[in-house]
């Protein structure tokens, strides 16, 4: 009889082991077992980065003959920040980039900082002719001698210019045009022709303030004013601005925007690009009465209410006949940018976007989305009309049917009550980026503190990421942007908009979405795979 039992016994354990050794394989299959390279892990499909090395601000975007010239704050020497060089690229589209050679390197004059480039096509600056119009460049010195030594005059403005479209630059020989020898930071010009009042415009960073300048030939600029001092957000110091006119959205009206980085003081840490819109008498910038009591109220407004859309500027020499005023910002964030999990090269620009001037009930905000040419890379879509949403969790897709590390999804929200609505992108890893809506408490979010590799950074996903509702609604429209690594999500035809980076130990492989307690309608769900070779 004990003979028996424990042959049963046996038996029962037999089953057992093998039972869960059957389990562990199904388990095990579902994880991706490839070992993955930085490079294929992290590089991006589609967002620029440079071959190598550091890079962080955008600088020096123009337009001409067909292509979109991004320069670039660059150390061709470290993957963290060090003396500065302008890198550069070009494209056809916005969307796929081709390096190129340096175009600006350092000198007895110092780093070459942030500024901008235009298209001189009435030759105003001397530097070319009408046949062939030079590219001129204004960018800031930064003199480390004279920083170390504490002494005056650390940072000052020099032009450069171009007779082949950029590709080359000479500098002006009388360098530096514009000092301000008792001011500390002094920086980031942003040159644009200003066809309303006749003169070439430029505004720089000035500490806590603005400073605008005009000039007749690009040489010689004479100071007009500033802005700023005690206005808007102020959590840290002022960089990168941009000023340009836009046409409020389906009217005749048109007001002056201004563009202004800071770091930190974003509204969720770190670094972040708020905007003001007033008037421009050709001197002097004064807000909307409206837009002033709006910002006093929100603390600022904001470009981009994630992490990780820093120092953005438009391009300039766009044509009339295309209208759209274009902006791509540097992809990270100062609290973590040098300390990132990637190897070979350090930051990405973030999806280039098409800005527009709205206005709702006498308030006027900006909203972004994506350049349509994305679009031209869609290899795949798959279309669900409505889905009721019941379930707790819901899987929208999986890796079986689309790359989700190169994604365009769009859909629309409907029936939403006061509940907690989370999207999110995972893996066997368990890695997760979260984004979504939370109506109990009115805000928008992005979650990452479960997306992979957090160890670099104390900061990095402390906690989530929130972006305040401009109105109630029960029905939402919404687009996010995969690439990899970062995720940009648009809500409302970009009203609202949340960038930002993430680590996973291996690719995503599902999408999904999950409630708390009310059904609602997903509608026109539709994905798109991206395909870049």
């Amino acid at each position: 009889m004990k003979k028996v039992l424990k042959k049963e016994f046996l038996e029962l354990l037999l089953c057992v082991v093998t039972l869960s050794m059957l389990l562990s394989c199904k388990q095990s299959s579902l994880i991706d077992k490839k070992e993955y390279s930085n490079e294929e892990l992290y590089r991006p499909n589609f967002h620029f980065t440079p071959k190598k090395a550091w890079m962080n601000d955008p600088n020096g975007m123009f337009y001409y003959n067909g292509y979109y010239h991004l320069y670039f704050q660059h150390y061709p020497d470290s993957t963290v920040w060090g003396p500065m060089h302008w890198g550069h690229a070009i494209s056809t589209d916005m969307v796929t980039w081709t390096e190129k050679p340096i175009a600006i390197y350092p000198d007895e004059k110092g780093y070459i900082f942030s500024g901008s480039a235009v298209v001189d096509l009435q030759n105003t600056s001397g530097f070319g002719s009408l046949k062939n119009p030079p590219i001129v460049a204004m960018f800031t010195y930064h003199n480390p001698e004279k920083e170390k030594a504490k002494a005056p005059g650390v940072q000052s403005q020099g032009i450069a210019y171009s007779l082949n479209e950029g590709l080359t630059w000479t500098k002006y020989k009388s360098n530096p045009v514009i000092e301000f020898p008792s001011m500390k930071d002094f920086r980031d010009p942003k040159m644009t022709w200003d066809n309303i009042h006749k003169q070439w415009l430029m505004v720089l960073a000035a500490g806590d303030k603005t400073m605008f300048y005009g000039s007749k030939n690009l040489k010689d600029w004479e100071l007009l004013s500033d802005f700023g001092k005690n206005i808007g957000a102020h959590g840290g110091v002022w960089e990168c601005p941009d000023f340009f006119p836009m046409l409020v959205e389906g009217s005749d009206e048109y007001k002056w925007v201004l563009l202004l980085s800071i770091n930190p003081g974003g509204p969720n840490g770190g670094s972040a690009t708020q905007y003001f819109v007033g008037d421009f008498d050709g001197k002097t910038f004064k807000l909307d009465e409206s837009f002033s009591k709006d910002i006093n109220q929100q603390k600022g407004l904001w470009i981009d209410y994630g992490r990780d859309n820093y120092a953005g500027v438009t391009w300039s020499n766009i044509s009339e006949t295309d209208g759209r005023k274009l902006f791509m910002g540097w992809m990270s964030n100062w609290n973590y940018a040098q300390k990132v999990p990637t190897q070979k090269w350090r930051s990405s620009m973030t999806m280039a976007r098409e800005l527009k001037l709205i206005k709702e009930d006498n308030h006027y905000r900006i909203s972004s989305l994506p350049v349509r040419e994305l679009q031209n890379y869609v290899a795949k879509t798959i279309k669900k009309e409505t889905l009721i949403i019941k379930d707790k969790k819901t899987v929208l897709i999986d890796k079986s049917l689309v790359d989700l590390t190169k994604l365009d999804i769009q859909f629309t929200l409907k029936n939403l009550k006061k509940d907690v609505y989370t999207f999110s992108f995972s893996n066997g890893f368990k890695n997760t980026i979260s984004f979504g809506i939370n109506k109990k408490e009115n805000y928008f979010f992005i979650d990452r503190r479960e997306s992979g590799d957090l160890s670099f950074s104390d900061v990095f996903a402390k906690q989530i990421s929130k972006a305040p509702f401009t109105k109630d609604f029960d029905k939402i429209d919404v687009r996010v942007i995969v690439d990899k690594t970062s995720i940009e999500v648009f809500y409302n035809n970009g009203e609202t908009v949340m960038t930002e980076i993430f680590f996973p130990e291996k690719p995503m492989e599902t999408f999904a979405v999950t409630k708390e307690n009310f059904e609602f309608t997903i509608e026109n769900l539709t994905i798109n795979q991206l395909n870049f070779n």
